[in-house]
Parts: C-alpha cells; structure tokens; sequence
C-alpha cells in the first residue's frame, strides 16, 4: 500500500466494476404502488452524480429506439422538491450517509405532502424514517472502511437503473450491462495505466475538461473527482457549446491550464473536427492540451470506461501533490461550520 493513500483509496477503484451486479441485487423487488411516467432523484454530490450518467446511457437508448417514448429522468440538488415531483412522479431520496441535510429536507416534503417516495442510503436518518414510515428503502454496502460516496457511482447507477426497470418506466437492459461490466474488470490494468500516464499532463495545471454533449456528464463527474481525490480545481464543458463562448477566454488566460478533451469515435464528424481546430488554436495561447478517445463500445462501457481513467488520473495526481486521496477534510469543516 502507497504510504500517502493510507485508506487504500486505489482498492475502491479497483473494485468498482463489482458494483453493478450488488446494486441490481440490491434494488431487485423494490416497489411501490402507482402509475409513473417520470423519476426526479433528490441528492448531492456523489449520491446524484449517477443520475447524470443514466441520464447519458438512456439519451443514447433513445436515440436508437426512436420508437419509444422517453421518459423524464431528473435529479433534483436542493432543499426543496421541484415542481415536477408532484405529478405523476416516483421521489427518491439518495444519500450514501443518510445524513444529508439538503437530501432530508426534501425527505420530509414528500412525506408532509404524501408523495410516493423510496430512500436509498447506508444507514442514517434516512434509513431510520424509512423504517418509522413503512417506506421501501435500499440499504447500500460500506464495502471499505472509510468508503467515499463518489466511488459508489456503480451502486446507484445500478440501483436507479433497476428501480425504473421495477416501475415499468423503461425496458430492462441489466444483462447487456453485466456484461459491459464484467468487461471493464477486465480492462482495469489498461485503464490505471492510461489515467497514470495522463496525470503526469495535469501535474502542475489547472485541468478543464471537455467531453461531446452526449456525454457532458462524463467531464462534469470527471472534473468534480478531479477536484476531490486530487485536491485541486478543475472546470468541465461541452463540444460544441465551448467553441462560442469559453474559449474565447482563452485570448487572455489568467493561470495554467491544460485542456483534457475526451472524443467519441462515433460523434457527429463536424463535432470531432472541432477537437484539433480547437487544440490548434488555443495551443497558440500557450493552452496545453490532451486528447482522450473513448473505448468503443456501449453508451455504458464509453461513459464507466473513460471515468474510470479519469478516476485513476485523479488518484495518481493526488499522490504527486503528497495529498491523501480519501477525506474531504474542507466538505467535513464547512459541515460543522453551518451546523
């Protein structure tokens, strides 16, 4: 074990490919009554991260099954519920630690407003008015000790993916999954050295990445691991969004920055044209930048790949800051600080 990753914080990585097969186990017969036709999750950090990645893999589904219609997937990052919860909608309430104060609060609206309503946590409140109120609950796993909840990503996915499967909001598709999973276990040596040999890019840079808009979300969950396992700032966008505003920036940079511009094979070809235009131009800047081409594949196995790497870049660029890649000691003081 790296004497500056004390909690094994590499094991979590390592691991994670598991987690896809615990979640559908977990979330297997989990039901309420009722008609839905949308699912708004209520969550913060790395307990809503997933729904954004779901939100990719079904844009994807959609898009080459024109025949059916879609159904709205929302993730909800505040104190209150959105307006949409209130018709027609199945509420869950997401929080690894069960303790979240955002998360509770709209807990207890859905609950004063009789709204349908599953919890998901690892205990906490959130288990314990599961249990008062007769409410079906999905207990999560602490496979580590001092497991962090941005490294459950593969358990909520999975967990979310199942609970629409059980309410009939969208056709089940865990077995492709499974199987893409199993593949990224497969692929893990190939993945650490990919995102070792990537942070030795970032080192000593302020990291933004880009992603195509089909897969925003994966430079948003890049960018925020980024930020908590390596201890440093990072900013995330979108092709081609980027080339009409934020680059612009670019013309008077103001810090050291090195762009990380992950590229899908199978993109609109105008859109993989702006990567080398782009890269060529604010190169001229003094803008480093890094291309990373997705795996070919699935929706899944392009989005749980290319974090994966990101993930171990993060790691690895934790270790040559000497910085710890588990605690989020500041998220813990600002805690206490607003209790």
């Amino acid at each position: 074990m790296n004497p500056k990753d004390p909690s094994n914080f590499r094991s979590f990585l390592l691991d994670f490919p598991n987690q896809f097969e615990v979640g559908f186990k977990l979330a297997e017969g989990i039901k309420i009554e009722g008609e839905f036709n949308k699912m708004v999750v209520s969550g913060m950090g790395g307990s809503a991260l997933p729904v954004n990645l779901l939100q990719s893999y079904l844009a994807d589904y959609y898009s080459k099954n024109h025949e059916l219609e879609p159904v709205l997937l929302d993730v909800n990052r505040t104190y209150s519920l959105p307006p949409v919860s209130y018709h027609s909608c199945l509420n869950v309430i997401s929080s690894y630690s069960g303790t979240t104060e955002e998360t509770i609060s709209c807990f207890n609206e859905a609950l004063e407003n009789n709204l349908p309503v599953i919890g998901i946590s690892s205990g906490g409140k959130i288990e314990e008015i599961c249990k008062e109120k007769a409410i079906p609950h999905v207990k999560l796993p602490i496979p580590f000790d001092n497991f962090q909840p941005r490294v459950g990503t593969g358990y909520f996915f999975s967990v979310f993916y199942k609970l629409m499967v059980n309410h009939n909001l969208i056709k089940d598709n865990s077995i492709q999954i499974l199987d893409d999973s199993k593949k990224l276990g497969e692929n893990l040596t190939r993945f650490e050295e990919s995102g070792k040999a990537l942070s030795e890019n970032l080192k000593g840079k302020t990291p933004i990445i880009y992603a195509p808009a089909k897969y925003a979300s994966v430079a948003m969950v890049s960018k925020i691991v980024i930020n908590e396992n390596s201890k440093t700032p990072a900013f995330w966008n979108y092709f081609p969004e980027l080339n009409h505003n934020e680059m612009i920036g670019y013309t008077n940079p103001q810090g050291g920055f090195v762009t990380v511009m992950i590229k899908d094979h199978e993109d609109n070809k105008r859109n993989q044209k702006r990567y080398e235009i782009t890269k060529s131009v604010i190169n001229e800047k003094g803008i480093e930048s890094v291309i990373v081409e997705m795996e070919n594949g699935s929706a899944f196995y392009k989005i749980f790949s290319t974090i994966l790497i990101m993930a171990f870049a993060s790691y690895y660029l934790a270790l040559s800051y000497d910085q710890d890649p588990t605690p989020v000691e500041m998220v813990e003081r600002f805690k206490k600080l607003l209790d």
